[in-house]
């Protein structure tokens, strides 16, 4: 399963009773298909505050992304948590709505060993006949899975593809070492050049709900070797791909790509607690942000 270059982690749209408004998560799917070029859309992860989605929300977000993308894009389902028998019935639900594949993030907080994180997973993908993309993110998880466990989950068949994001040296050793077809995408906007570099295969992206066709022309570029070309695109989104998340210090995601959102003419609606909305000096300096 090729889930494309750019993959977007898509907000979960809310209205003023913080339910989700589906009117607007209709338009939100052509803006991100049309407009800013996504492959695939990633339904219900971090971004989607998946934390405070009930089950059903989740399930109804899968059928309805499949049924609006349409095929035009692939679309895939936020289904891990730390919770294995809870992870399967998600991911056989998502797979029931027609979903292209499965995001599986490290369990979190119960911190499991590398035996406990890799029979986690092998449990999930024995589950399914979906392509399944494991999601390494140390800052949020309090966990990391290695390079090594990586690399041996990817003998799985179904196991096709990792959100990788530790450090460029543990992406180089999972590149370096993955079977053939096995794809490693950055979760960190900021280094989606320098991940193409050793050859990542493409971004999941929050910073593609604003700046993605400029970020698939940076990829485009760099895959046909214009070089200096993709690394002057880089410098000039760089401030955004930072600001989304330090601004001007760290503020949770997806609390600033949301408002900056309602600024580009696609507003989403607040979030849901314990997230709170964007003080007046974040919204100022968001707004600076997304006019340059």
């Amino acid at each position: 399963m090729d889930f494309g270059r750019l993959i977007t982690a898509m907000v979960t749209p809310f209205d003023r009773n913080g339910e989700i408004d589906w009117e607007t998560t209709e338009r939100l799917i052509q803006y991100l298909i049309d407009e800013q070029k996504s492959d695939a859309l990633v339904v219900s992860g971090t971004t989607g505050e998946s934390p405070t989605l009930t089950d059903e929300e989740k399930i109804e977000l899968f059928r309805f992304a499949v049924e609006k993308a349409a095929g035009r894009c692939k679309i895939i389902a936020g289904t891990g948590s730390n919770n294995t028998k809870h992870s399967i019935h998600l991911t056989q639900a998502a797979e029931r709505c027609g979903v292209d594949g499965i995001l599986l993030v490290v369990p979190y907080y119960n911190k499991p060993s590398q035996e406990g994180m890799y029979q986690h997973f092998k449990s999930i993908a024995d589950s399914t006949r979906l392509p399944i993309m494991l999601y390494n993110v140390p800052g949020r998880t309090g966990a990391s899975l290695t390079a090594e466990t990586t690399l041996r989950l990817a003998q799985l068949p179904n196991v096709t593809s990792v959100k990788e994001c530790a450090s460029l040296d543990q992406m180089t050793q999972i590149i370096a070492g993955a079977p053939e077809g096995f794809r490693l995408y950055s979760g960190d906007d900021s280094v989606t050049l320098p991940a193409l570099s050793i050859g990542a295969h493409g971004i999941v992206s929050v910073a593609s709900h604003i700046v993605g066709s400029e970020m698939k022309t940076m990829i485009e570029a760099y895959l046909k070797g214009e070089v200096a070309e993709a690394a002057r695109l880089h410098r000039q989104l760089h401030p955004i791909f930072k600001g989304l998340f330090e601004c001007p210090h760290p503020v949770p995601n997806p609390v600033p790509v949301k408002y900056a959102l309602s600024l580009r003419g696609m507003p989403v609606g607040g979030v849901r607690l314990p997230l709170t909305q964007a003080s007046e000096a974040e919204e100022a300096f968001i707004r600076r942000l997304v006019s340059r």
